[in-house]
């Protein structure tokens, strides 16, 4: 699997992204969900998506916070951190779901449709000490839940194609396509070569083909 940036920065982004929760939420009082809201449609967002060390070594998660703030409302958040010694439920938030985004490579802003500010809330509970991949799991099937067509589906549509087309253009068959589309066949289990086939035609990697 490709994941989104390179795993050296990835203790980084899940410690930033926490602080950023934390003190958008509970040092600003700002309600998690409407944060969100404004998180995914900042820049800080995408440069966080793929590890840029320019954010992740240069800015502390408040700075971070301060300025999707203000990059979406014109507002200066200029409340003081209170110290804590615990990790929050916030923080915890932020920092999970950092790790879910390096390890799928998905957008934060598809990412909370799947998984909502409020679910997050109450997977807290029962995940916190837990190990991530049974975070990672509950996720892939909330993804699968909310996203139910298959990968190789919503790249066609997004591209435009008909199955027909695909299959003239990528030379896998009509019936091939089909069955991975109602998932009545794995394409985790289609040949490198019918993988390579598909990904060329819609300019991706093989892995975003597959089902996790």
């Amino acid at each position: 699997m490709i994941h989104a940036f390179l795993e050296i920065y990835l203790n980084k982004a899940q410690s930033t992204l926490g602080d950023v929760l934390d003190y958008a939420i509970n040092d600003c009082h700002i309600e998690g969900s409407d944060f969100v809201n404004l998180f995914i449609v900042s820049s800080q967002s995408k440069r966080l998506e793929k590890g840029d060390p320019a954010i992740l070594l240069g800015k502390s998660g408040i700075e971070i916070a301060i300025d999707v703030v203000y990059e979406t409302t014109g507002r200066w958040l200029d409340q003081e951190p209170q110290e804590n010694f615990l990790r929050s439920k916030e923080y915890w938030i932020g920092w999970i779901l950092a790790y879910y985004q390096w390890y799928t490579a998905r957008s934060f802003g598809d990412l909370f449709k799947a998984l909502p500010y409020p679910d997050l809330e109450k997977m807290y509970y029962t995940l916190h000490e837990a190990d991530v991949t049974k975070f990672v799991d509950l996720a892939n099937q909330k993804w699968k839940d909310y996203f139910k067509d298959p990968k190789l589906k919503q790249i066609r549509l997004a591209c435009g194609y008909t199955q027909v087309k695909l299959a003239k253009l990528s030379g896998v068959s009509l019936r091939s396509i089909q069955m991975y589309e109602q998932r009545n066949k794995e394409i985790n289990k289609a040949s490198a070569e019918s993988l390579f086939r598909l990904s060329r035609v819609f300019g991706c990697s093989m892995e975003d083909l597959l089902e996790l």
